[in-house]
């Protein structure tokens, strides 16, 4: 699944009005904002990407003044070849600018504008005045082999979600006109919750467990309070991995640390948003890395710091439908697994025959990317 995003189009109104709504993005993580005339103060506010036709914009815009083919009457006989506003993304991308395109769907002949666009562009804003209607869907599917993403204006947390489940694929974001504080922080969860990816865990029968030795464990502690149930995937497989518990739970030893995932040695692999995996050892500050509970729902969470002390580690092998599951782990009480009733159980507990919640990749990994490929890990 893509993550999806939203951008803030700046409505017309004083820019202390403005600066509240843009600051209210921000504090929702909508951090790209198209406005054509405030773009200095607008760039003091914070770390913002601003879209504009001034020179200095994060992301040029061709197309939305009225000035360009995007918003003007086409005539059917037109050649998109000599369209204007292909004439100047071009340019822009010869310069080794982002750009994108703003196009109102008036008709056919700016549907076929958008797909020839689509094609020269890094974004494509869509305007429509009815997005239960076919041209969307048509632009996305003609769209879905390029590089562009798609963004599809909207006007309420109700078209917001309908562009982004549109052919199931969806457009990759979505642009409005924030009316109130309240509609932001609504699009907002819309889109957070549509960029959560769903794992389906199973249930393997533990095999072994044994005592292997010291080395280099990674502790990954999160900017995010971890919630009892909740983890992260974690595995010496990439395609096979275990359900290592967060810190969250008290302990007769220590106290909780909510943020904290006992990780595994610097070999293993996480995984991370867009399906993908990281070793340990990559992890940085500042990085992304997903948190799973037990029902296999999924949320983003940044790394903190990722913390590499020599530790005794364990052998933990387990078994689902003749597949093996292996991952080395910190030999300590307060480390612990998900089991098939939903409880977190200490390692120091796990026994031959216990069953525990493991996430199966069908696909082998290529640079942390799932491929359709026969890789064997042992």
């Amino acid at each position: 699944m893509k993550n999806k995003f939203a951008w803030i189009m700046t409505p017309d109104i004083e820019w202390e009005e403005k600066k509240e709504l843009i600051t209210t993005g921000l504090e929702s993580r909508i951090d790209h904002v198209l406005d054509l005339k405030d773009i200095n103060n607008i760039k003091k506010l914070g770390n913002i990407e601003v879209i504009s036709e001034d020179e200095n914009a994060d992301i040029s815009i061709v197309g939305i003044n009225g000035e360009g083919d995007g918003t003007l009457q086409l005539d059917n006989d037109a050649d998109l070849n000599d369209s204007n506003d292909l004439k100047v993304a071009k340019s822009y991308k010869d310069k080794g600018k982002k750009v994108v395109a703003y196009v109102e769907i008036n008709s056919k002949k700016h549907e076929e504008l958008a797909r020839v666009l689509g094609k020269v562009v890094d974004y494509l804003i869509l305007v429509g005045k009815d997005w239960t209607i076919i041209p969307l869907e048509n632009i996305i599917a003609d769209l879905q082999s390029v590089e562009v993403k798609l963004i599809a204006a909207v006007n309420s947390p109700e078209e917001a979600r309908l562009a982004i489940e549109t052919l199931e694929v969806g457009t990759d974001g979505i642009i409005f006109k924030p009316k109130s504080f309240k509609q932001i922080k609504e699009i907002a969860k819309i889109i957070e919750d549509a960029s959560t990816e769903k794992y389906e865990l199973k249930e393997a029968t533990v095999t072994d467990i044994k005592p292997v030795g010291s080395g280099d464990r990674v502790c990954i502690d999160t900017t995010s309070m971890l919630i009892p149930g909740e983890g992260m995937l974690i595995g010496s497989y990439s395609k096979a991995m275990f359900l290592v518990h967060s810190e969250s739970l008290e302990s007769e030893y220590v106290a909780s640390r909510p943020f904290r995932v006992n990780a595994g040695p610097v070999q293993a692999y996480v995984m991370v948003p867009g399906n993908k995996t990281k070793y340990l050892s990559e992890l940085e500050t500042g990085d992304e890395v997903l948190a799973v509970d037990k029902d296999g729902n999924s949320r983003t969470v940044i790394v903190g710091r990722s913390k590499i002390e020599k530790r005794p580690l364990i052998l933990l092998e387990a078994d689902f439908d003749g597949i093996k599951i292996k991952s080395l782990l910190q030999n300590a009480e307060t480390i612990r697994l998900v089991n098939d009733k939903n409880e977190a159980i200490s390692v120091s507990d796990i026994q031959v025959g216990d069953k525990l919640k493991v996430f199966i990749d069908q696909g082998a990994r290529h640079f942390g990317m799932s491929i359709e490929e026969n890789i064997i890990e042992k």
